[in-house]
């Protein structure tokens, strides 16, 4: 699914690694065919709307402020709860298992997110996980927005094989080293993990609101 303000990343690092798969098609799904900025100013052009979208066996559902947004939206509630339904695989990439948890598919299960978002999980009756990559049952969850990439290949090995998911890996050349060590609070000094809660500080505040509301919502009959 695409929705403005969503983070990039988390919908084509997956889409670079599925639309790789032979015999799979992919599709970007919209609230209309007009094209979608994303949080940092990229611009993608869907190819169907969520009325005309066919039956997904893979739902890949992104982060991002625009995906918060989403969480209040009744169109993008029922479009995820219908295409997970019927969904053989559901992905939650970064934040958008924020979005899952608000169409009550996350109850009683264990979900990753974004390191500054995923302890919001709780109020959707979700249980945070810390791992880069969390599987329960038919949901794929992850931390943060490059995880994505490893969510792919981990439902190509579970689906096609590991030596398909490893020829994928190889052909995009993916073998991660940073510059620098960190990337997790655990892993970074803790100057820098302070320096990006503050830098955080409003959107926090604006996603812990859309979530209680969202939470709200879930809870009325």
């Amino acid at each position: 699914m695409l929705a403005p303000d969503m983070v990039q990343l988390d919908m084509t690092g997956p889409f670079e690694v599925l639309a790789r798969v032979p015999g799979w098609s992919v599709s970007l799904v919209a609230a209309t065919l007009d094209p979608v900025r994303t949080d940092r100013g990229l611009r993608i052009v869907p190819d169907t709307t969520r009325e005309s979208a066919a039956v997904a066996d893979l739902l890949v559902v992104p982060g991002g402020a625009g995906v918060d947004s989403a969480m209040l939206d009744t169109a993008w509630i029922d479009f995820v709860r219908r295409q997970a339904d019927s969904a053989e695989h559901v992905f939650g990439i970064c934040t958008g298992s924020l979005l899952l948890g608000a169409a009550g598919l996350l109850q009683g299960r264990r979900a990753g997110g974004h390191w500054q978002a995923r302890d919001l999980l709780t109020r959707f009756g979700a249980i945070p996980s810390d791992a880069r990559v969390t599987v329960d049952g038919k949901y794929y969850t992850s931390g943060g927005v490059t995880s994505g990439i490893d969510v792919a290949l981990r439902v190509v090995a579970d689906l096609e094989g590991e030596v398909a998911a490893r020829k994928i890996q190889l052909a995009i050349e993916y073998d991660p080293h940073p510059p620098f060590p960190g990337g997790t609070p655990s892993t970074s000094p803790a100057e820098v993990v302070r320096a990006v809660q503050a830098d955080a500080r409003a959107r926090r505040a604006q996603r812990e609101d859309m979530v209680a509301q969202a939470a709200e919502r879930l809870r009325q009959p």
